[in-house]
């Protein structure tokens, strides 16, 4: 029956709800101070020590064009990925399982950038955006913030 399902981690970003495979998180934080780094592309919050470990956060909101906001539930979300990154996202709200049959394709949506989307859930009267984690960076701005965070650890430990 798993493979007829998604599970997934379900969270925030102002009144919207998205969600990502559980596969594709490593682990939910608090948010913590966050470092600015120099020059960094605008989505970029900065950087955290994750026990011992420089890892780059990225705000959701900007990159997605939102309006900023804060709010006392935002966590962390760290991915599961080569690269360490985490998305800062408003809160994270449940953890569920999605039929398959409930998820339909991203369509192409005019002036929408679905590089990300995995698809679109649904689940009685709500909508959630499935994002694939993996592909919120192009390679590129991957790239991009890997020679930055780079850069800070030589400095560091330099």
């Amino acid at each position: 029956m798993e493979e007829d399902e998604l599970k997934l981690v379900v969270f925030r970003l102002g009144d919207e709800e998205y969600a990502a495979e559980v596969s594709q998180v490593r682990e939910i934080i608090r948010m913590e101070k966050i470092t600015r780094l120099p020059r960094a592309p605008d989505f970029v919050e900065g950087i955290i020590n994750l026990r011992g470990q420089l890892t780059t956060v990225i705000s959701l909101r900007r990159l997605f064009g939102l309006q900023e906001g804060s709010t006392p539930g935002a966590r962390i979300i760290v991915l599961d990925q080569e690269e360490p990154t985490g998305i800062v996202v408003d809160a994270v709200t449940e953890v569920l399982s999605l039929p398959l049959e409930n998820i339909d394709k991203p369509e192409r949506v005019f002036g929408a950038d679905t590089r990300f989307i995995k698809g679109v859930g649904k689940l009685n009267d709500r909508l959630i955006i499935i994002l694939d984690l993996s592909r919120i960076l192009s390679p590129d701005e991957l790239e991009n913030v890997s020679e930055l965070r780079d850069v800070v650890m030589q400095e560091v430990n330099g």
